[in-house]
């Protein structure tokens, strides 16, 4: 496995604040790596130093095999970095946006003319490419600020919170677009506010708080090391749940209406279906039954002490639970 992005021992202290604690971190070429964390714990800070935007106090960045610190222009060469905000000109059209970033990037007329016209075509802004930005869409923006960064067709690309603020239709198509730069082996470290995204998009994860990274693997990986998951069993009468309570040696919760939450083993399926035996066995009348498994907002919670949803962020989309009717 080649490393495209590497830091080590990362520290930024702004005054008496310290915001990087001694990060490590490694992004495998052609992959994403999504950065999580509370507000204000550092996602933003990080991605400025390792795209050379900001020095870190101490540590190491090495970007493509190059040492940021020792040739940044090197690394700054085969990167890009879409920031939380689109960097357009609003006074320019979508096409002249992409031009000026073709001008800046030297490519000659021809290979800039040619490079723009793909670029419009791929992020599908070709029929607005002549239109004035006033015209365009939250997730128009968007599209072509990523669309500006990838003029250069950098290797390593940054994406800083890419999707905020967006619609869930803008949100689908970019990552649409994160994964077709991938298979086509770019390497992205994004920063996200959701965790859905993150689930999505990412074959790691590193989730920063206090300035460290607590955790780091697959987002499979992750969820196994949060408890949590269990079988919630939904029955029609007091009686029928008073005696699947006893049968099961589990107690009633009283905020559970008619239900029962039996929690599941290492063994997922076996846990199933020794409970769904055992009530059948003792003629006790199940409507309904479902599944549930910790998604990116048990582990977020259980890394950081804090609900993903205080910052705005939505429940995976991966399914953590599947119901039954019986």
């Amino acid at each position: 496995m080649n490393t495209a992005i590497s830091a080590r021992d990362l520290r930024k202290s702004f005054g008496n604040q310290t915001v990087l604690d001694g990060i490590d971190l490694d992004v495998a070429e052609g992959s994403v790596f999504a950065l999580l964390g509370p507000n204000g714990a550092g996602k933003t800070t990080a991605v400025h130093i390792l795209s050379t935007l900001l020095p870190a106090d101490s540590g190491t960045v090495t970007i493509g095999g190059v040492d940021a610190e020792a040739d940044p222009d090197a690394v700054r060469a085969q990167i890009g970095l879409t920031g939380q905000f689109a960097a357009v000109d609003g006074l320019l059209t979508g096409e002249e946006n992409l031009m000026l970033m073709a001008r800046l990037r030297h490519l000659g007329s021809r290979a800039a003319r040619r490079r723009v016209t793909d670029l419009l075509e791929q992020f599908d802004l070709a029929e607005a490419a002549r239109k004035p930005l006033a015209l365009y869409s939250g997730g128009m923006r968007r599209r072509l600020d990523l669309a500006m960064t990838l003029v250069g067709e950098p290797r390593v690309i940054f994406l800083d919170e890419p999707t905020t603020g967006l619609d869930p239709r803008s949100r689908q198509t970019m990552w649409g677009i994160v994964r077709e730069l991938v298979s086509g082996g770019v390497t992205i470290l994004l920063t996200t506010q959701y965790l859905d995204e993150a689930d999505e998009l990412a074959s790691t994860i590193g989730v920063l708080d206090g300035g460290r990274i607590v955790a780091t693997g697959t987002p499979d990986e992750l969820k196994r090391q949060v408890p949590g998951g269990h079988v919630l069993l939904t029955f029609t009468t007091a009686e029928a749940l008073a005696a699947a309570s006893t049968l099961l040696q589990v107690p009633a919760d009283a905020d559970l209406d008619f239900s029962l939450r039996v929690p599941l083993s290492a063994d997922e399926v076996g846990t199933v279906r020794q409970v769904l035996a055992r009530l059948d066995d003792s003629g006790v009348a199940l409507e309904r039954l479902s599944i549930h498994t910790p998604d990116l907002d048990d582990v977020f919670f259980a890394l950081t002490g804090q609900p993903a949803t205080a910052q705005g962020e939505h429940t995976s989309s991966a399914a953590s639970s599947a119901s039954f009717t019986v």
